[in-house]
């Protein structure tokens, strides 16, 4: 299984360094092993989690994004992830679950129902947002963005993720401070302006 679980990494961190990806610099690093790291941590308080689902879940719930970023909720993608995880390997019956939790990942719709590997990662995307340097990186990617434009996306995704996508309580313990200071400042900072 780690051969396959490296394969998967190398596969997905080759398409992420396209250059026509716009996140290709830092994706990979500061947010793909971000995500799978926190899904681990978390995994601690739910041993019953699959570690493998968790890790392909981590790698592959933004592959539409990296193959395609204007159309990357297209199912054609969630198909092509499916294909992607046979060729490297994976059982049918697994890169069918994948695929299905995928799809439930991609709703952006509250999420506290699914299973454990779902709110596990999900909750894992979400507060990666918040450690890593999503941020700042969106600055740099939008430099022909107002200010106030990027201050406004800024507290749509942060505020509107927090809500739909952290459904673990260990990861709403640990990260709601950082959570309510991040929402604080932008939203502040939109008052003044």
């Amino acid at each position: 299984m780690n051969e396959l679980l490296s394969n998967l990494r190398a596969f997905i961190a080759d398409k992420a360094s396209n250059p026509e990806f716009v996140h290709h610099k830092w994706f990979i690093e500061w947010h793909l092993e971000l995500v799978e790291t926190l899904s681990k941590d978390m995994m601690k308080y739910y041993p019953e989690a699959d570690e493998t689902t968790l890790i392909v879940l981590s790698w592959m719930h933004d592959y539409g994004k990296i193959v395609d970023f204007a159309n990357q909720y297209d199912l054609k993608y969630i198909d092509e992830g499916k294909q992607v995880l046979k060729e490297l390997g994976f059982d049918e019956n697994f890169a069918e679950m994948i695929s299905e939790s995928v799809k439930r990942f991609d709703k952006k719709d509250h999420l506290e129902s699914e299973n454990i590997e779902i709110r596990i990662v999900s909750s894992a995307d979400a507060c990666s947002h918040l450690i890593g340097p999503w941020v700042s990186l969106y600055w740099h990617e939008n430099p022909d963005k107002p200010f106030e434009d990027i201050m406004k996306e800024n507290v749509r995704k942060m505020g509107g993720e927090w809500e739909l996508k952290v459904t673990i309580p260990e990861a709403i313990s640990a990260y709601q401070q950082l959570h309510d200071d991040v929402m604080f400042h932008a939203e502040g900072t939109l008052k003044h302006i």
